[in-house]
């Protein structure tokens, strides 16, 4: 009987046995220690969860597991580079980006920066697909075609000279658009561009500080949308 009382803290700190278990209980809370630490622990637990309060998660967060997720290696069957957004997941992926984008939560678009207020609108788009990119660094785009925008989240790129900085280019019907600049001051950036129909890739490349009109360097990262 002793072993059955043992399991009985969980059921007694949440009020759900009956008056003569809980007799019987608490006489045996007055002789064994471990169950008095172990009721008062979940009897604190409870109480916390009673004054938790939901909150909405920044719309920057789901692009940091979108990240996560498309450079994470999967097992067979092998899963497509592109991964279509699922709506049902919306809510839990934008809740896992929370901490890794706090500190990248200014975008730049065509190098203007703004508060990242096209995010959501890209992130929750029926049609939007996380792109994993190939070369330094880890970068995922999200593609919205209907929206007409992407948004490029890169981290671990290497570091640069206070001379150089990199330079994200819209690629496609035989020109390279800046959509751009990056630094490395943050361990995570983010950036959102507007995204012409022609556009079928991105690259990224190290340019002078202050950017350049055209790449003069070959892309240090490459993103294929096709």
């Amino acid at each position: 009987m002793t072993a059955e009382l043992h399991t009985m803290t969980g059921a007694y700190a949440l009020d759900a046995v009956s008056a003569a278990d809980r007799a019987e209980f608490e006489r045996h809370l007055g002789e064994c220690a471990a169950c008095r630490q172990e009721v008062a622990e979940l009897r604190a637990t409870g109480a916390r969860l009673g004054v938790a309060a939901a909150v909405d998660p920044p719309p920057s967060l789901k692009l940091v597991v979108l990240a996560d997720v498309a450079r994470t290696r999967q097992l067979p069957p092998r899963v497509p580079v592109v991964r279509r957004l699922s709506r049902a997941k919306t809510w839990q992926v934008r809740f896992a980006l929370f901490g890794a984008a706090a500190a990248a939560v200014v975008a730049v678009v065509f190098g203007v920066v703004r508060t990242p207020a096209p995010v959501d609108s890209v992130l929750s788009a029926p049609d939007a697909a996380a792109i994993q990119g190939a070369g330094e660094g880890h970068t995922t785009l999200v593609v919205s075609r209907s929206r007409h925008q992407a948004v490029l989240l890169a981290s671990d790129l290497p570091a640069l000279d206070a001379g150089h900085v990199y330079q994200v280019w819209l690629i496609g019907g035989g020109h390279a658009r800046s959509a751009g600049l990056m630094t490395t001051e943050v361990s995570q950036r983010m950036l959102v561009a507007d995204l012409p129909a022609d556009v079928d890739r991105i690259g990224i490349t190290v340019e002078p500080a202050g950017g350049s009109a055209g790449p003069t360097t070959p892309a240090v990262t490459r993103i294929s949308l096709a």
